[in-house]
């Protein structure tokens, strides 16, 4: 350094949503809201979930999570790897509460801050159906997404509603595997007459990060439920997480749409691919036989079909 030569402090570039200095546009806002002091399983689906959620939404929200594997992940009270004000509440209660801060918040004039429910499939599809039926159709003015990992991965991988058919899980066991399809919490709720619903998907973050900028301009309760697997429930190698959730797109296993004011837009993919594909990378899946594969793609390929007629309409 030159004698005398004044040296400017060293300030870290803000990195936001919008055009690089090369001209170039981010795909997704860039600002991490969550920190990596979180305890997750490597490969988690429901981290990147939460992750992308919060950069859609911004640091004007609230997060209510009940029991579920978020209220472990997040960390050891009193810290919290979430950048966010944080209420963890009962298992059933995710919807009803998110309700009442919406509530107090409107009491107080704000109208901006965003509201957010964040709970797993039990806690959503069995446990919490209940106060989310309630809460949407009051119009409550909150966002509900639920990170679907397809079981109650948090207390020891057993079967929920969303379990699909032919899955292990330690209350299914190989001998007595999942016999019921997947409850399709898209269409209850669409069926409230709700002003958005939508599934998603943490292997396509812009349209997930998409849905959730839209939901948040959309008046009244809005519902998201993205595909998050799960290494350790799933029983597959933790680097495949990215690649299974775009197989569950491709095979239409795990179908990416909106329900917007009654209308349905679907995301077709460019070419729809057996449903072995994705059902092979799961130890989840090893016993099924031929029959019970052919049995899955019959019933994916129904589904499918029905639910482009929806979008026809």
């Amino acid at each position: 350094m030159g004698r005398g030569k004044k040296i400017s402090p060293v300030r870290p570039r803000k990195r936001s949503y919008g055009k690089r200095s090369n001209g170039v546009r981010f795909s997704i806002p860039q600002e991490e809201i969550m920190s990596p002091g979180h305890v997750a399983c490597q490969g988690c689906g429901a981290t990147l979930a939460m992750r992308y959620a919060l950069k859609a939404l911004g640091r004007n929200t609230i997060v209510v999570i009940p029991a579920c594997c978020w209220s472990v992940i997040d960390g050891p009270f009193p810290y919290s790897s979430l950048g966010v004000p944080l209420f963890h509440t009962a298992f059933e209660t995710a919807a009803s509460t998110a309700s009442g801060i919406a509530a107090g918040l409107e009491m107080e004039g704000n109208k901006d801050t965003n509201v957010l429910a964040w709970a797993g499939d039990g806690g959503t599809a069995d446990i919490g159906i209940q106060a989310l039926s309630g809460a949407v159709e009051r119009r409550d003015k909150i966002i509900y997404v639920c990170y679907d990992n397809e079981a109650y991965m948090n207390t020891g991988i057993q079967r929920s509603s969303s379990t699909p058919y032919g899955a292990w899980t330690t209350t299914t066991p190989v001998e007595e595997f999942k016999s019921r399809p997947k409850k399709n919490m898209v269409e209850i709720i669409a069926a409230h007459d709700i002003p958005y619903a939508a599934s998603a998907n943490i292997s396509y973050p812009e349209d997930f990060v998409g849905k959730l900028k839209k939901a948040k301009g959309i008046p009244g309760a809005k519902y998201i439920q993205v595909l998050s697997p799960c290494p350790a429930g799933w029983k597959y190698s933790s680097e495949m997480t990215i690649r299974l959730g775009k197989l569950a797109f491709e095979t239409c296993v795990y179908p990416l749409y909106e329900v917007e004011g009654g209308k349905y837009i679907v995301k077709k993919p460019a070419r729809k691919r057996p449903v072995e594909e994705y059902l092979k990378h799961q130890g989840r899946f090893k016993h099924l036989t031929k029959t019970g594969i052919e049995q899955i793609q019959h019933d994916v390929d129904l589904a499918w079909e029905k639910l482009l007629r929806k979008e026809s309409i």
